[in-house]
């Protein structure tokens, strides 16, 4: 059973904004668990490999973007509720995914990576469509 849940995706028209969350399936994973955690963000369109987005530090001062999103996308986290988002603007049509979080407990400082296998706890995707 995925530890982690994503929300928050839809279909959305060209240039429009969505925002992800990603928290803890709290029947899998604790929100302890989830708070140690490096939380990156991937994507996954049909036919094409898991793709990196972007990442955020487990204290949320180190954020890292793909080059295809930079200045375009945010990941924050909200420590006090146990979520992280993925603000997403200025949307187009190549955008149209299943966008996946995932976690990998770290220290404090560590900076997260772009790698997918390198994280541990996944959830289950929520599908973004973007309408040309």
């Amino acid at each position: 059973q995925a530890q982690l849940e994503e929300s928050g995706g839809g279909l959305v028209q060209a240039g429009g904004s969505l925002r992800l969350s990603c928290a803890p399936n709290r029947r899998t994973f604790t929100a302890y668990s989830f708070s140690r955690c490096s939380v990156g963000w991937f994507r996954q369109a049909p036919g094409k490999e898991r793709e990196f987005v972007a990442t955020i530090s487990r204290n949320g001062a180190t954020t890292l973007y793909s080059d295809s999103v930079n200045g375009r996308f945010i990941v924050s986290r909200d420590k006090d509720k146990n979520t992280v988002y993925l603000q997403m603007n200025s949307l187009e049509p190549e955008h149209t995914a299943l966008y996946y979080c995932a976690g990998v407990p770290q220290i404090l400082t560590a900076i997260p990576q772009r790698e997918a296998n390198t994280y541990d706890h996944w959830g289950q995707g929520t599908q973004v469509t973007v309408a040309s």
